[in-house]
């Protein structure tokens, strides 16, 4: 798997149509902004105008506290920022904190960068390379203080070179956010709509940076950046404070309850996020292959057998469905496990 949300995979391995999946490989959040019936129908008849891509920034810029002096540039998903980010920043050696999202090594070895991870930003140290960090971090919600993150920007500042900030997951915890400070300082915040907003389908991120940096992102996304009728849902939605301070509450809520779920399945819980648990299990990846031949499916990771990333059931059923799934399945690890023993006169 390289990210969450393709039941593709699922299907053709397990069977099942996608209705018939409990998809919680992702972080996206399962209870969307409701979508105003006139915005359904807004936006696909004529190419979107400046002004309305202005009110688009104007909203963001709001929700986000984006300072003056930062430029906010407006793409179809943060995917397509970081894939660009390559093309745009001077030739320089790159420092990703990680373990992290894998698609920042991906993008940047794909370049030809130099690239090596790094445990922290403080190991990122002052050797002039870009540095890239998830803030919070994904899959196991690790937040880098602005202290931190701050003295990497002053460094990077020294050698002309950019500290990108992933912000995917900052809805959720928006205290930790540096977007105050990118207008200063070489810092290119990225966000993501989708994720908080539960719409990843509609696809609209940001990029937020210095007027250097951000303009750069801009000119290389060219004309009409994002579509209408995402541009048109994108305004109505970050100006909805109302159901964005509701829902901090809520998914916080529904996450205790997922630890408390996990914690009666046996599982440890190793961090994440509001919008996902990531727990550890000797057997990891049996666990992901006994959860999806019952029809769930959830996020594991090939540079690590032990762990598992599990997003918020929607719902009741679905958290009893996991509940039942996750009971079954560790029994099934366990009494192979023991079977698998008993053959090989292991203890």
């Amino acid at each position: 798997m390289q990210h969450g949300g393709d039941l593709g995979e699922a299907a053709s391995r397990f069977g099942g149509s996608d209705a018939a999946w409990l998809d919680l490989s992702t972080g996206i959040n399962p209870h969307p902004w409701p979508v105003p019936d006139e915005l359904r129908r807004t936006g696909w008849e004529r190419l979107p105008s400046g002004s309305d891509l202005a009110h688009l920034i104007a909203a963001a810029r709001t929700a986000y506290g984006v300072p003056p002096k930062a430029v906010i540039a407006a793409a179809p998903g943060t995917q397509t920022i970081i894939q660009w980010l390559p093309c745009l920043a001077p030739r320089r050696p790159v420092a990703i904190v990680g373990p992290t999202y894998t698609e920042h090594e991906t993008v940047w070895r794909g370049h030809g960068f130099e690239v090596e991870q790094v445990r922290s930003l403080a190991e990122a140290g002052d050797g002039g390379r870009h540095v890239v960090v998830v803030n919070p971090n994904n899959p196991d919600g690790r937040v880098a203080g602005r202290a931190e993150i701050l003295a990497a920007a002053a460094n990077c500042r020294r050698h002309g070179t950019w500290l990108v900030v992933d912000e995917s997951f900052a809805d959720v915890e928006p205290g930790c956010s540096v977007v105050r400070d990118c207008g200063e300082l070489p810092i290119l915040v990225l966000r993501s709509f989708g994720k908080f907003y539960g719409l990843a389908g509609l696809r609209l991120g940001f990029a937020i940076a210095q007027p250097s940096i951000a303009e750069k992102v801009a000119r290389a996304l060219g004309l009409w950046p994002v579509s209408g009728p995402a541009i048109a849902v994108g305004t109505a939605a970050l100006a909805d404070t109302a159901w964005a301070a509701a829902m901090r509450g809520r998914l916080a809520s529904e996450a205790e309850k997922l630890d408390a779920l996990l914690a009666a399945a046996g599982l440890e819980v190793a961090g994440g996020t509001s919008l996902f648990r990531l727990v550890e299990h000797p057997r990891a990846g049996r666990l992901h292959e006994a959860l999806a031949s019952r029809r769930i499916w959830t996020r594991r990771f090939l540079w690590s057998p032990t762990l598992l990333r599990i997003g918020l059931p929607p719902d009741e059923a679905a958290s009893v469905r996991l509940a039942n799934g996750l009971s079954a399945a560790l029994r099934e690890i366990d009494a192979a496990y023991h079977d698998q023993g008993t053959r090989t006169g292991a203890p």
